[in-house]
This record gives C-alpha cells, sequence and structure tokens, in this order.
C-alpha cells in the first residue's frame, strides 16, 4: 500500500481549540500584511533616517574632530569670555559686507569656538559660510565654505548627513517636507503594527524577548529583527513623531491645537516701528534673554536678517525646580527688544500641547536626558537598518518556503 505522506498531511484538518485565538490571529496576520509592505516599501527610508540620525546625535563632537584648528581652541589661565558684542563683529569682519549673520552656536564647553553662520549673495546663487571665533581672544580661527543654493550636495560631511536626514537631498524645501514627513508617519504605524504581530498572543513572553538558544540561521535572523524592534520601540515612536513635527509643523500644530492651544515661536514677527528703523544687535538680544534666565547657558541664537524675522536665544541649564527639562527659548522682538514668547514648560500659563511641543526637539536629539538619552537615540538610529535588512532576509525566506510545497504538490514522493 503506497502512502502520499505529504497529500495525507494536508488532509488533516485541526479543529481551533479556541474561536477567539484564532480571530485574533487572523487579525494579526492582516496587521503583518500591513507590516510587511511598509516594511519593504519605506524600510530603506528608515536606514537612512536612523545611520544619519545617529551620526547626528554627536555632529559636535564629530565637528570638532575634523576641525579642530577651527572649532577648538585653548584655555589661557585667566579664562574669561570676551563681550559677545566682540565676537559677533570678529565674525562679520572675517565676512564681505553684504554677508547677513543667521545663527550662531554658543561654545558647548571651555575648549570649543563661537560657531557663527552666515549667508553671502553670490553670482552663484546664496553662499553658506562658518566662522569660528575664539571665545577668549574674539579672534577668528578660520572659515568654512559649507555650500551654495545651487549646488545639490553640501560641501562638508556633517551637512551632507544633515540634508540626507531632513530633505533625502530633495532639492525643493517644500516637496522634501511632504515627503520626508509622511514616510516618518507611515513608519510610526509600520513600527506600532510590528508590536502588534510581535504581541505573544500564547503568552511565551520569554521566547519573545529573547533569542532561542543554539537557533539557526533563520530562526536567528528572526529573533534579530524581533527583539531589536521591540527594544528600540519606546525610543523609536517618539522619535519619528518629533521629526514629522519639526518638518511638517505647519500640518502638525492644528492637529495638537484640537486638543490643547499650542504656540509655535517660529510664527511670531518683529514690527518694525518705521521703515528704515534700525534692530537691536544680536549681542542685546542674548542680554535680554539672559535677564529672563540668568542661570542659563546660550546654546542656539537664532539671528534676524530680514526685517520682520525674530531673534529666538535657546538655553540649556536653566535652574527651574519641578521642571526635567532645563531648556528654554525666547523670542525677542527685533527692534524693541521686547520678548513676545517664552518656550517655557515651567510657567503656570502654559498649556499641555505647549509642554508636549517642548519635548519635541529634546526627545528626537536625545538631549532631554543628557548623555544617556544621546546613547539611547544612536543605539536606535543604528537599529534602523538592522531591521530593514533583517525584515528582508525574512521576507524571502518565507517566500522560499511558500514556493516549497508548490513544487512538491506537483512531484509528490511516493512512499512504499
Amino acid at each position: 500500500m503506497s502512502t502520499n505522506r505529504y497529500q495525507a498531511a494536508s488532509t488533516v484538518r485541526k479543529e481551533p481549540k479556541n474561536p477567539s485565538l484564532s480571530r485574533l490571529k487572523f487579525r494579526r496576520q492582516r496587521w503583518l500584511t500591513v507590516h510587511l509592505w511598509l516594511g519593504l516599501t519605506l524600510g530603506l527610508l528608515l536606514a537612512i533616517y536612523g545611520v544619519t540620525g545617529s551620526i547626528l546625535v554627536f555632529h559636535p563632537e564629530i565637528d570638532e574632530w575634523l576641525l579642530p584648528d577651527m572649532l577648538t581652541v585653548e584655555v589661557p589661565m585667566d579664562a574669561e569670555y570676551r563681550p559677545l558684542a566682540a565676537i559677533f563683529a570678529t565674525g562679520k569682519a572675517a565676512m564681505p559686507p553684504q554677508a547677513k549673520h543667521n545663527f550662531a552656536t554658543y561654545p558647548r564647553n571651555a575648549e570649543a569656538a563661537f560657531k557663527l553662520n552666515f549667508s553671502v549673495p553670490s553670482a552663484d546663487g546664496m553662499e553658506r559660510w562658518l566662522v569660528g571665533v575664539d571665545p577668549y581672544t574674539a579672534q577668528a580661527t578660520g572659515k568654512q565654505l559649507q555650500g551654495r543654493s545651487n549646488d545639490w550636495l553640501p560641501r562638508t560631511f556633517i551637512g551632507l548627513i544633515f540634508e540626507l536626514h531632513y530633505a533625502l537631498l530633495i532639492p525643493s524645501e517644500e516637496v522634501s517636507s511632504i515627503v520626508v514627513g509622511i514616510s516618518a508617519a507611515l513608519l510610526i504605524i509600520s513600527t506600532l503594527t510590528g508590536l502588534l504581530v510581535w504581541w505573544p498572543l500564547t503568552g511565551h513572553w520569554r521566547n519573545a524577548l529573547t533569542f532561542k538558544a543554539n537557533a539557526g540561521k533563520v530562526r536567528f535572523n528572526y529573533d534579530l529583527h524581533k527583539v531589536s524592534g521591540f527594544y528600540t520601540l519606546l525610543v523609536m515612536v517618539p522619535v519619528l513623531f518629533s521629526g514629522v513635527y519639526m518638518v511638517l509643523p505647519h500640518n502638525v500644530v492644528p492637529v495638537l491645537e484640537l486638543f490643547s492651544p499650542v504656540t509655535y515661536r517660529y510664527w511670531f514677527q518683529s514690527t518694525p516701528p518705521a521703515p528704515s528703523a534700525p534692530a537691536i544687535g544680536m549681542d542685546k538680544a542674548v542680554e535680554t534673554a539672559m535677564q529672563r534666565y540668568p542661570t542659563g547657558r546660550p546654546h542656539w541664537i537664532y539671528g534676524a536678517p530680514q526685517s520682520t524675522q525674530t531673534y529666538t536665544i535657546c538655553q540649556d541649564g536653566v535652574d527651574a525646580p519641578g521642571s526635567i527639562l532645563q531648556r528654554r527659548c525666547t523670542v525677542i522682538d527685533r527692534y524693541s527688544s521686547k520678548i513676545l514668547d517664552l518656550d517655557d514648560p515651567s510657567l503656570p500659563t502654559v498649556t499641555a500641547g505647549e509642554v508636549f511641543t517642548h519635548w519635541q526637539w529634546p526627545l528626537h536629539s536625545g538631549q532631554a536626558f543628557g548623555m544617556p538619552g544621546r546613547i539611547l537615540v544612536f543605539i536606535t538610529g543604528l537599529a534602523c537598518p538592522v531591521l530593514f535588512v533583517t525584515g528582508v532576509i525574512r521576507w524571502l525566506q518565507k517566500r522560499r518556503g511558500n514556493r516549497l510545497p508548490a513544487k512538491i504538490n506537483r512531484h509528490p514522493v511516493r512512499v512504499k
């Protein structure tokens, strides 16, 4: 008597022991389909965002390592910073008269230089320059052309990483914001569907949270995918959402306002008292912010080269009892030095929406929790290409596995 073991196996019908468990498995299969196709179509973008984001977590240190003569200084015995007005004047003197001072980065430690960013109109479009200034001597330490508006690729390594991370090197800012924002939003869905697919319906939590011992390559790849995804989930989702918020604020803020009022500091404008009214200097704007938060250390200083723009001074280390974050940003009128807005979650009038938006950049960069937070974001970024590669491998393995029974059915093995 001959028997086809494969045909015999296919005729075995197993009645479900738990109908509710069968329904959950059916629903999970649908979520698996969503997770699969989002991963296959957007996984490469996730890998790009992750790797570039990991690099940008430590971009100040990398910049100083690449340009030590320009961005690091020797600390003198009588270490004391020169006035900001002198430091900004040195930067302007290093550039052509038509240069506009757009941005400044305060030294992050005693050995770092001031970084002053300028835009300069030229025959080849707008040029972007970086000037380093020694804070102790107010002497220029060097300058670097970072790119031109007509260039597709930035001229510096960190500039290239920034453009990849925030714009995917897409020339149009409007198009790049939409592509990056929508893809990040879909990747949030992919991450959450991955959690639904991972969830152990039978309660075998140890298998879901660890690698199987002495497993083969197929199982190891599967375990690497699920374990990497689970342990980075709590960092991945906030980082992705904050990315959406930062590239599409005009779309995200109205949604947040459905739940709580939100003020967005970049929407404030200066009011010129007269067409040719003089503006206060960036140093005066910093003084105003320091008066409001005397314990804070300036970090980012947004210039106001256009007539209706505002100065924004962001400070770290603000001593605010009861507030986890010690970062505050002050929006200042370009002409009157009046404070237009305070990005301060410790204010009694602050709304839940404003607290929520205040956390977005610190969460995205990892700065919210100091060096441990930066390391967590760094590791999560490196997990992104791992998730993409292991996901593709898993998909190919299952495709090969699905094709094998079809071949067997076409050529059945007879056992005598």
